[in-house]
């Protein structure tokens, strides 16, 4: 396919947040922004009239637009300087390395420190974040100096030194905020569990310090000090509050490339992502057609090396979704938790979200293909023999016992097909019996296409469990049609498809397009038959009420409704008018009947 056209690539955009890219007629990048969705903020550039004289230029310029999708709009914040930094677009605000993002630090050091910094240093500390301000820095950190005992002198503390008694305790240690480690007042093991559980509260795994705390509150309201206990309160709402860090970056994670597959009968998509110092600096995601039954490991590993040579990555470890061979070089990890594992669902969540637009462009510009790629898919997906380019749905409908009725709705391709729609009036079934029902109406279906010589679906369709598919299947085998077209059935509570003669029911993926397009025909065939149903309730009801009038029959009723269209307008019309359509002696009959009612 052809690089779509800027007004498809606008049209298949997601709603999601995360940060879009703007490329020239050249392919430089000259713009990058971030927006809670996506979607809307870029379509937003094309539909308002701009007043900058730079941002209709920056508009003019726009040939290609990219995008990469994150979980928060506070994710697409850091990402978006991220990238700023890297590539220095045109048209950004140019942002200097001093205007980093804050972290919080915890020093590698004895009776460590706990501090905000704008500076990572490799010296074997533990930094955490970034974050979006200063201030949830310093409310954190604010939080856990109330709950923890920590210095804030940057003394040596090493064992030599304090038993040497160099240090004395300060001002600190008398107002209550730090136990004096300086004067070996406060052991390294008890420092070091507040500072485990300082380091999990930043995570914002804070499980065991809520649980330590409200037995503190509960002890300290039993023991009457409430106001003690209310502090000990308003500190579990904050911790319950709390939101942990971003996992867009991590400064542990550095020069590593992320890879990632999503794919299906015809086609596969690679996502890379691109980490340096602890941040995403490029995403990019491979189509790759299938010519034969390759399997996503290899076309994975062959990704993984066009990609990193296009790209020129020297990178001595990647984060793949599952075991590749690309030899000694390099180090593959397969991550099963952590921020490792959350930078590569990122990625597999980049490689859903391209595949889904591509979907969506192709379906505008190329529907056959579309159509193909759908039909491969189904075939595979229910066990079928050929592509299902014909399938027919039925379900039956007898609210309240009354009126049954049924509902054929076809699709072609993949598509509605409402021209060959067809509805069933019960005929041979007394009572609502929807087993006798659906093989009345399979039957009387297939019998018309087979005397008519018409063309049978390649998938039968039957809206129910087991019970309605054996009854639609003692019709086929009537018919002589068993084995010659595919039938199942599918349950509403659990979306359970059921095959003959196999007792155990296939369970498609809830996202699956195989499954969206059968509810799509079940939902279609319900509408169908019910619509139906209703209209012919109505009908009958009305036809009812004016047929009990004396001396009025079926064609009065029909010329009636014909020139009257309801009713109630019978009912309130004038003798006169009635006269016209219906006679003298017919109308005041109608009359009498309404005036006495």
């Amino acid at each position: 396919m052809q690089k779509p056209t800027l007004d498809i690539q606008l049209k298949t955009l997601p709603n999601q947040p995360g940060v879009y890219q703007y490329f020239d007629k050249d392919d430089i990048l000259i713009y990058v922004g971030k927006a809670k969705n996506i979607k809307k903020r870029v379509s937003s550039y094309f539909t308002k009239t701009h007043e900058n004289g730079k941002t209709r230029v920056l508009v003019k310029k726009i040939v290609n637009i990219k995008h990469i999708v994150v979980e928060t709009e506070n994710d697409a914040l850091l990402l978006e300087n991220n990238l700023i930094k890297k590539y220095q677009p045109r048209y950004n605000v140019m942002l200097k390395d001093d205007k980093s993002y804050p972290w919080i630090c915890i020093k590698n050091e004895r009776f460590p420190r706990v501090f905000p910094t704008r500076r990572l240093y490799k010296d074997g500390s533990e930094y955490f974040g970034p974050y979006t301000s200063m201030k949830t820095v310093h409310t954190l950190l604010d939080l856990i100096k109330g709950l923890y005992h920590l210095r804030t002198c940057n003394y040596n503390l090493s064992k030599e030194k304090i038993e040497a008694g160099k240090y004395k305790v300060c001002l600190e240690y008398h107002l209550g905020n730090c136990k004096g480690p300086c004067e070996d007042l406060q052991t390294e093991e008890e420092y070091n569990q507040h500072i485990k559980a300082i380091r999990e509260i930043i995570k914002g795994n804070f499980k065991d310090s809520l649980s330590q705390f409200k037995s503190q509150m509960k002890l300290l309201a039993e023991d009457m000090q409430f106001e003690a206990a209310q502090r000990i309160k308003e500190k579990i709402e904050i911790l319950e509050s709390y939101q942990a860090k971003s996992t867009i970056v991590n400064p542990k994670i550095s020069n590593v490339d992320v890879f990632s597959i999503i794919s299906d009968e015809g086609y596969a998509y690679v996502n890379f992502l691109q980490l340096s110092y602890g941040s995403i600096i490029r995403s990019h995601t491979l189509e790759i057609k299938k010519k034969l039954d390759e399997t996503d490991k290899a076309l994975l590993e062959l990704s993984i090396t066009e990609i990193r040579q296009r790209f020129n990555s020297n990178s001595k470890e990647i984060y793949v979704p599952f075991k590749v061979d690309l030899g000694d070089e390099v180090k593959v990890t397969v991550p099963k938790m952590g921020d490792k594992k959350k930078i590569l669902d990122l990625s597999i969540r980049n490689a859903k979200y391209y595949r889904m637009e591509q979907f969506k462009q192709v379906k505008i510009v190329d529907p056959d293909r579309h159509a193909n790629r759908i039909m491969a898919q189904m075939k595979s997906d229910l066990r079928l023999s050929e592509e299902p380019r014909h399938i027919e749905c039925f379900d039956n409908s007898n609210i309240q016992g009354t009126n049954p009725v049924a509902a054929c709705v076809v699709f072609k391709d993949g598509k509605p097909s409402k021209k060959d729609y067809r509805h069933f009036n019960i005929k041979t079934v007394e009572g609502p019996d929807d087993f006798a029902s659906m093989e009345e109406v399979v039957y009387r279906r297939y019998k018309r296409l087979l005397d008519e010589d018409q063309s049978l679906p390649q998938l039968i369709i039957i809206d129910g469990g087991k019970g309605q598919l054996s009854s639609a299947l003692k019709s086929l085998d009537t018919l002589d049609l068993r084995n010659k077209i595919a039938i199942i059935g599918i349950a509403k509570r659990l979306e359970e498809l059921f095959y003959p003669d196999d007792p155990i029911p296939l369970y498609l993926d809830k996202k699956s397009e195989t499954l969206k397009i059968i509810q799509q025909l079940r939902n279609e065939a319900h509408r169908f038959g019910i619509e139906h149903h209703r209209n012919r309730r109505s009908k009958n009801a009305l036809s009812t009420e004016l047929e009990t009038i004396p001396g009025i029959g079926e064609q009065t009723v029909v010329a009636l409704m014909k020139q009257f269209k309801s009713v109630k307008r019978i009912a309130e019309a004038k003798v006169e008018d009635l006269e016209k359509v219906v006679g003298t002696a017919r109308a005041q009959k109608i009359k009498n009947f309404y005036k006495n009612k």
